[in-house]
């Protein structure tokens, strides 16, 4: 068996250590064989979210569903051991580390996978080289490289252009920032905000920002400028102005009711699952601990509509609230919710991706110590929330900002659709930062062509609704690029959950 894996992110550790946790099961095939890992960044095994950056940007979630290793719930915190001890979030009770750290426990992650393989017979190296091209070749597949370098551990010499495999598995991470109001290449503008460290370096400390997002990149950048003594403005600029909910102090309760395997249960003796019936099991959750479904339902309505910085200061100070029902749904959100989706009808799916910025908001909140940064700059006044963006246009070295007012938004609206009123006003700032996130399965640039050629072949197909459906056994995709997901971007215990399942596949007869 000779296995190709495209990209050398999280989801490419998260399927190496799987596939060496299950060296004992039959192998498709028989025996071993080669695994040839295609990555062009120098960030090899870190991928874009895990790179070397500023210490304030933070793992934004705590321990224990940072896991690489699906099931495994220690497994993250075992490794970061007494070092987590300086990184506690008072708030969270838990470690909040920088995610340039998350990334070493990915590299040492891949690396022992690595080592575990090759001590079984695998032949495991790295090609830097970015892949454009997969075809068949009889009964193999042919995958043809952008560049001839070759990574065998710490030695580089000229490899191939074509490389064979028996199986390809695209781990090639999420889309990149959409340019929502066509600002590229003015000056002053960050398209990427990633990394931090050389983005915020361009930006004087009394200069005014404008954060296009309120999302958690937007957090991230506001946190960073914080940390830098930045001393200008600072205007978080969002359609709806819905800054992400708070994350509350885990707490050991395990779901009983809302499960994957009660979904399964439903689902084998009905065929079908409705958005009714998950409500059903979370109502059968919240009565359990005595508490009101109606209270938690009217919370969630409010998202869109209630003043963000009054809702931050309620969750933050809410931050130990014993109450479980955002626990609940934020864990379900990562777990239930990626198998829930598929069985879903599809009006069901529409409603949930009418009401995007709430469930996101939800299913990946901030973390207190970035939240109670917020809240200070917001009470200062330092830090503003404009919502209703309409248009950002260039204006003399400058970026004008233009807000909708009440009558054009309102006739925009429908019964359901999420909307804030807003005065017409205009914000004017000297630099705008990028912080918009690609939508789920949105297919990465630097991956275009590869997925072209996939399709064109008859390899893989496009999935309605985004990202990409192998229709070849030969073909596997773990990762947010799967066709058919989540409305929410796949998170690591999405991504670990995925790795495992093609683990299996690929060692299975």
């Amino acid at each position: 068996m000779d296995i190709a894996i495209v990209g050398g992110g999280a989801a490419a550790v998260g399927l190496l250590d799987a596939l060496a946790a299950t060296e004992g099961e039959a192998t498709a095939g028989g025996g071993t064989g080669t695994i040839t890992v295609f990555e062009p960044s120098p960030q090899l095994w870190r991928g874009r979210p895990y790179g070397p950056d500023l210490d304030s940007v933070l793992v934004n979630a705590p321990p224990a569903i940072m896991s690489i290793r699906n099931g495994d719930f220690g497994h993250y915190t075992a490794w970061l051991g007494e070092r987590g001890a300086d990184h506690v979030d008072g708030l969270l009770g838990r470690p909040l580390v920088p995610r340039a750290l998350y990334g070493e426990y990915l590299a040492q992650t891949a690396e022992k996978a690595v080592a575990a393989l090759g001590e079984r017979g695998w032949l495991v190296r790295v090609v830097a080289a970015q892949v454009t091209e997969v075809v068949r070749s009889g009964a193999r597949l042919v995958l043809r490289t952008q560049d001839l370098m070759e990574r065998h551990s710490t030695q580089e010499q000229h490899g191939r252009q074509k490389h064979e495999a028996t199986h390809v598995v695209l781990c090639v991470g999420g889309g990149t920032p959409p340019d929502l109001y066509g600002l590229a290449g003015n000056p002053g503008f960050t398209a990427d905000p990633y990394p931090l460290a050389d983005t915020l370096d361009r930006v004087p400390a009394g200069g005014d920002v404008a954060v296009i997002g309120s999302g958690l990149t937007a957090v991230d950048v506001v946190v960073s400028l914080a940390a830098r003594g930045h001393t200008g403005r600072i205007t978080l600029l969002s359609r709806g102005g819905v800054l992400p909910y708070v994350w509350q102090r885990p707490d050991d309760r395990r779901p009983r009711h809302l499960t994957a395997e009660r979904v399964t249960e439903l689902h084998r003796a009905r065929g079908e699952v409705t958005l009714d019936d998950l409500i059903g099991l979370l109502r059968a959750e919240l009565a359990d601990a005595g508490e009101d479904f109606e209270e938690l339902a009217a919370e969630l309505v409010g998202t869109t509509s209630d003043d963000p910085v009054q809702r931050l200061r309620r969750q933050l100070a809410a931050v130990g609230d014993s109450r479980i029902g955002r626990r609940v749904l934020q864990e379900a959100a990562h777990t239930v919710g990626p198998y829930a989706w598929r069985l879903l009808p599809a009006s069901d799916r529409a409603w949930l991706r009418r009401h995007l910025r709430t469930a996101t908001g939800l299913a990946s909140p901030m973390v207190p110590v970035n939240a109670t940064v917020l809240l200070r700059l917001l009470d200062s006044g330092q830090l503003s929330v404009t919502r209703g963006v309409h248009a950002i246009e260039p204006v003399e070295g400058r970026f004008r900002v233009r807000t909708r007012n009440d009558s054009e938004r309102a006739a925009e609206s429908v019964a359901d659709t999420e909307s804030v009123a807003n005065a017409e006003f205009v914000v004017n700032a000297e630099f705008v930062v990028n912080a918009v996130n690609p939508p789920p399965q949105t297919v990465p640039a630097a991956a275009r062509r590869l997925v072209e050629s996939l399709v064109a072949t008859g390899l893989a197909t496009l999935h309605p609704s985004g990202g990409l459906t192998p229709a070849d056994p030969r073909v596997h995709v773990v990762g947010d690029l799967a066709g058919g997901g989540s409305f929410i971007t796949s998170g690591i215990p999405g991504v670990a959950a995925q790795a495992s399942r093609t683990a299996r596949a690929l060692r299975t007869p």
